[in-house]
C-alpha cells in the first residue's frame, strides 16, 4: 500500500523541491513511498535556480535539473498521507485549502520536531487507535501511524524557542550566505523525518 508525501514552499522552485528530493532518497529503501513538491504561489514551469540546485547537488541529488514547478491544489493535498509545509504560512494556506487535512499537515521542522519525541509506546498508541475491520496492513499503514503519533504529541513536547523556528527561511533571490542557511535549516529537519519512517516501516 503507497505513502504520499507532498512538501509544499511558495514558488516551489527552492525550498520544497530539495526537501522532496532529499525525502526521496532517504526514503528510498521503503517500497511505496512517494515524494513530490509545490507552491502556493508557484513559479509554474520553472525549473531550481542555480544556487538551489548546486545546494541539492552537494547533498547528493541527482534528479533536481528534472524538476518542473507546480501550483499546489485541492486534489494534491488530499491525495496525500503527509503534507509538509516549508513554513508556518504555507501550512496555514494548505489547512484553509483542505480543512480536513490538519492533522497530518505540519511544516518540516515542526514534524521532524516532533518525530524526536516519538517513542515504541506512542507508535504502538497510534497502531491501537486504527485497528478496524477495514484496516490495510503493511508498510503504509505503519507510516500513517506514525504520522498519528507525531500529531499526538502536538501540544505535550516542548515547544520551540522561537515561533520563527517552525520555519526554513526563503533564500529566493537573495544570498549565497542565506541559501546555506535555509539548507542548514532544511537538511536536519528532513533526517530526522526520514528516521521516523523507517523506524515506522521497520516495524510492519
Amino acid at each position: 500500500m503507497s505513502f504520499r508525501i507532498l512538501t509544499v514552499c511558495s514558488g516551489n522552485i527552492c525550498r520544497s523541491p530539495l526537501a522532496e528530493q532529499l525525502l526521496r532518497a532517504g526514503l528510498a529503501g521503503i517500497e511505496g513511498v512517494t515524494v513530490s513538491s509545490a507552491g502556493t504561489y508557484a513559479m509554474v514551469g520553472d525549473g531550481m535556480p542555480a544556487e538551489a540546485a548546486a545546494i541539492a547537488a552537494r547533498y547528493g541529488v541527482t534528479d533536481a535539473a528534472a524538476h518542473v514547478a507546480r501550483q499546489v491544489d485541492e486534489q494534491l493535498i488530499r491525495d496525500v498521507d503527509l503534507v509538509l509545509g516549508l513554513s508556518r504560512e504555507h501550512r496555514r494556506a494548505i489547512v484553509e485549502l483542505v480543512p480536513a487535512v490538519t492533522r497530518r499537515t505540519f511544516t518540516l521542522r515542526e514534524f521532524a520536531h516532533l518525530a524526536a519525541s516519538v517513542t515504541d509506546a506512542d507508535l504502538d498508541a497510534a497502531a491501537q487507535s486504527a485497528q478496524s475491520p477495514e484496516r490495510e496492513p503493511g508498510v503504509g499503514a505503519k507510516l500513517r501511524e506514525a504520522v498519528v503519533a507525531a500529531a499526538s504529541l502536538r501540544g505535550v513536547v516542548q515547544p520551540f524557542a522561537s515561533p520563527d523556528d517552525a520555519d526554513v527561511v526563503d533564500p529566493f533571490r537573495r544570498s549565497a550566505a542565506i541559501y546555506e542557511s535555509s539548507a542548514a535549516q532544511l537538511v536536519p529537519a528532513v533526517k530526522a523525518t526520514v528516521a521516523l519512517l523507517i523506524r515506522a516501516a521497520e516495524r510492519a
